[in-house]
């Protein structure tokens, strides 16, 4: 009887998710169809989605180029994520490593606390500090004067998503990263020891690569909220879908920009719309793409990790 309903409760999920899959794509088809691969190789969303809402019914616009949305997506995830791994991997190895037990549930708490704070939340703190800052430090009127022509150059930009997301995603790879450091088995750490190996060496050459299936586990787990983070990104993004330029180099983290994400919140109020409709769900199905890419990505480097440490599936 537990195996019938383990296995029916198994059978709803995955009818479940095929449901989301078919109804989003379903109605982000017009556009996809429409398009084609220039969905994905071109920009000017911003003008594009105007000129869909004031569209007619009779002659729906339904010309979107997303490039600059799924770059914004992927550039600002990686980045955070970088950022997030090494500050959570160096976190979760002082907690475990170098507190006192008591110290390091206290931590630990704390941070798993950390993680529950609604994105809301983040997004005020980024819009009243991160925002100003990077303005004040970063941004000079003679730089505002000389990239007008292009973008308006506040403190609402890519650097400030990436900064925002940071401490967003970071404590999800401090608390995973910390429970796979804690499950290696002491008597890995003891045989170190036993040959002279340092403290440090010991972490490095023995604690980190056996709990590094835990710890990639946490930066997968991290990626994922970062590529479906909307509310908080969209409030210090600056809210332009635009392409960055190889030219502008260190100027393309300072320039706007709008995740695929931030992107359905923004445009939202203008779903009344068939074809602004069909782009906006279009870029939830490009979400779930490249979400479905991660997990099986996920899946094979999981795979590899075993193998590499001797177990066969």
């Amino acid at each position: 009887m537990p195996q019938m309903l383990i296995t029916l409760l198994s059978v709803i999920s995955i009818a479940i998710i095929a449901f989301i899959f078919l109804f989003v794509f379903s109605k982000a088809w017009p556009v996809f169809q429409h398009n084609g691969l220039r969905y994905f190789i071109s920009g000017g969303f911003d003008k594009q989605i105007s000129d869909a809402f004031y569209s007619s019914a009779n002659d729906p616009s339904l010309s979107f180029g997303m490039l600059g949305l799924i770059l914004g997506t992927l550039l600002t995830t990686a980045f955070s994520l970088i950022i997030a791994g090494l500050m959570g991997i160096g976190a979760s190895v002082f907690i475990c490593e170098y507190t006192s037990g008591l110290v390091s549930q206290i931590l630990l708490a704390l941070v798993r606390l950390l993680a529950s704070i609604p994105s809301v939340i983040f997004g005020l703190i980024g819009i009243v500090t991160v925002v100003p800052a990077v303005e004040k430090l970063l941004i000079t009127i003679d730089m505002q004067i000389a990239y007008i022509p292009y973008f308006q150059m506040t403190g609402k930009n890519m650097l400030s998503a990436i900064i925002v997301l940071t401490f967003m995603i970071v404590p999800t790879v401090i608390s995973l990263s910390a429970d796979a450091i804690k499950a290696v088995p002491p008597v890995y750490k003891e045989t170190g020891y036993s040959f002279g190996m340092r403290h440090f060496r010991v972490i490095y050459k023995i604690i980190l690569p056996s709990a590094r299936s835990g710890i990639i586990a946490g930066l997968i787990l991290a990626a994922g909220r970062g590529i479906g983070e909307s509310i908080a990104v969209s409030m210090v993004c600056g809210g332009l879908g635009m392409i960055p330029k190889a030219g502008f180099g260190f100027i393309n983290f300072l320039a706007p920009t709008l995740p695929l994400a931030p992107a359905i919140i923004n445009k939202s109020e203008a779903m009344g719309s068939m074809p602004v409709e069909a782009a906006l769900f279009s870029c939830g199905a490009t979400l779930l793409v490249i979400g479905a890419f991660l997990s099986i990505g996920a899946g094979l480097v999981q795979k590899q990790l075993r193998k590499a440490a001797g177990y066969h599936d």
